[in-house]
């Protein structure tokens, strides 16, 4: 089944989508309400999980050299900075899970997949914000805030946490502010004591924490600093924060931390909200994928990875003859919603892990951490072509 595929949304999610499914024959269109590329977001990571499956596209090679392999897991003390679990990951990561954990800055992660797009002949259309969708039977119709149109025989909404897309499928739905907000940046590896040595760290307080690690083949740390904070409820990751508050939010933790947050130049900052898995992703025509359709805290780093594995089923379904645009939609749904709920409910529970009181709580959380490669292992793991292959008709 050739189809004429819309993708609303250039992000990784929707960028992945647009080059596996113009590999698999389809017409792909991809529109961004954006006028420009940048560098919002900072960091991201890629799990196995995600990684194994940006191999099957030939992006790999292009990854690793953009990325850092992170040869290290390492939880250290908020005070004090003292390490108090570390385990390899590395060459130990990759045979285990078939592919490296790596370190990317979004923007080089976007222009690997741009260029990939590009250099099939594909275009992505800025500066076009989608505002209404006409569904009928036979196709689906887009209009966009300047009054242009795009017409489809499959929609994708891969336009994020406030999706278009998603409020034509599923309707309004209700964000709750998670009573929490992070800082982020970037910072020369040189200005970071110890940074050179880093893998993905966390530094673990009663109130707040830090997930750090190397992008750009180490040239640079990134950092997002979470903090408990009732006050700050801007949920964008275009808003701006200040190194100084940063500074004074974390207060009372070692001088590797407050040196990191001292030397940023250029700090974001934006509010969590949680919303609850939706049960609906698709309707005849149209689907969702990435965090239009499984919004996820950040406590777990699978965002990213789970919008790729979107990606491999859709683009798996939308493939097969014998299929209808929507019974293809409606076994993506099928097979994707039970692992995205588990990671949206679980990302959940885990700041309740990174941020617990000093004392009794916090050593019983660093014993548990013993375990942590197995209690883990479900998520890098997981192999969506394998998961395929089991659910295939004999």
């Amino acid at each position: 089944m050739t189809s004429r595929v819309v993708v609303i949304g250039a992000g990784i999610g929707g960028l992945t989508a647009a080059i596996a499914l113009r590999a698999a024959g389809h017409e792909v269109e991809v529109y961004d309400q954006a006028t420009t590329f940048g560098a919002i977001g900072a960091g991201v990571s890629l799990g196995a999980n995600g990684t194994r499956l940006m191999d099957r596209l030939g992006l790999g090679p292009a990854l690793r050299e953009v990325g850092s392999d992170l040869h290290r897991i390492q939880f250290h003390e908020w005070r004090t900075g003292e390490l108090f679990y570390e385990h390899p990951m590395g060459d130990w990561y990759t045979d285990r899970f078939g592919a490296p954990f790596l370190g990317l800055h979004r923007a080089d992660l976007q222009q690997v997949l741009l260029d990939a797009f590009r250099a099939g002949g594909g275009e992505v259309r800025l500066g076009r914000r989608c505002v209404a969708i006409d569904e009928t039977p036979a196709r689906v119709d887009v209009t966009f805030a300047d009054g242009s149109t795009a017409h489809a025989d499959v929609l994708i909404g891969a336009d994020g946490v406030r999706s278009t897309v998603r409020q034509h499928v599923a309707g309004p739905d209700e964000a709750v502010f998670a009573g929490m907000s992070c800082f982020r940046g970037l910072v020369p590896v040189d200005r970071v004591p110890g940074g050179d040595r880093m893998g993905l760290t966390f530094f673990l307080g009663p109130v707040s924490h830090l997930v750090v690690y190397p992008v750009r083949c180490g040239e640079l740390i990134n950092f997002v600093a979470y903090t408990r904070d009732a006050a700050w409820t801007d949920e964008s990751w275009s808003a701006k924060g200040d190194a100084s508050q940063a500074v004074a939010a974390f207060e009372g933790f070692n001088d590797t931390v407050l040196a990191m947050l001292g030397a940023v130049e250029d700090t974001g900052r934006w509010a969590l909200f949680d919303r609850e898995p939706l049960r609906q992703w698709s309707t005849g025509r149209v689907t969702l994928l990435g965090d239009a359709a499984h919004p996820m805290l950040p406590h777990a780093g699978q965002g990213s990875n789970q919008a790729v594995e979107d990606v491999a089923v859709l683009a798996h379904f939308l493939g097969q003859p014998d299929l209808t645009v929507a019974d293809a939609l409606a076994a993506y749904e099928t097979v994707r919603k039970p692992r995205a709920r588990q990671l949206q409910l679980g990302s959940r529970g885990n700041a309740k892990c990174f941020q617990v009181p000093d004392g009794p709580e916090a050593q019983a959380r660093n014993e548990r951490l013993a375990n942590l490669p197995d209690m883990v292992s479900w998520i890098h793991s997981y192999d969506v072509h394998a998961e395929l292959r089991a659910a295939a008709p004999a």
